[in-house]
């Protein structure tokens, strides 16, 4: 089962997307929050690239589990855009994601300038591989 990600943000959204075999996830790009919103041209070209089963969206919960204070507008806006891509929609906890993206990135050496573009990706990826570990079998 092929997957696709969307980590949402207020100005960027992370995009991340499983292989084929629904194993591994990878960091797939940055776009604008209005690009993927929208469904513009360059969100649906990566939808049609990859080519998902189902699309995981990260769903913001407090450290004490709880849905946090944006949950319900980001599970808004990703019911949305799973209903524009035709796709049904499932949710992973997206606790930590950033945090562990930056720790990652700024292991591979990049300033917190350069990496400003990659976090949302990369914690895309890393709730995504939860997803598929989870999912696997």
């Amino acid at each position: 089962m092929r997957a696709l990600a969307l980590d949402i943000g207020e100005v960027r959204i992370g995009i991340a997307a499983s292989d084929a075999s629904g194993t591994i996830a990878v960091p797939v790009k940055v776009l604008p929050a209005a690009e993927v919103l929208q469904n513009a041209r360059t969100f649906r070209n990566i939808v049609q690239d990859h080519e998902p089963d189902v699309l995981v969206c990260g769903r913001p919960k407090t450290l004490a589990g709880e849905d946090g204070p944006q949950a319900e507008k980001i599970m808004a806006q990703a019911r949305k855009i799973a209903d524009a891509c035709g796709l049904p929609l499932e949710f992973e906890d997206e606790r930590l994601s950033s945090q562990e993206a930056k720790r990652i990135l700024r292991e591979q050496g990049l300033s917190e300038k350069s990496m400003r573009g990659r976090v949302d990706m990369v914690a895309a990826s890393l709730f995504l591989q939860t997803w598929l570990d989870a999912h696997r079998g």
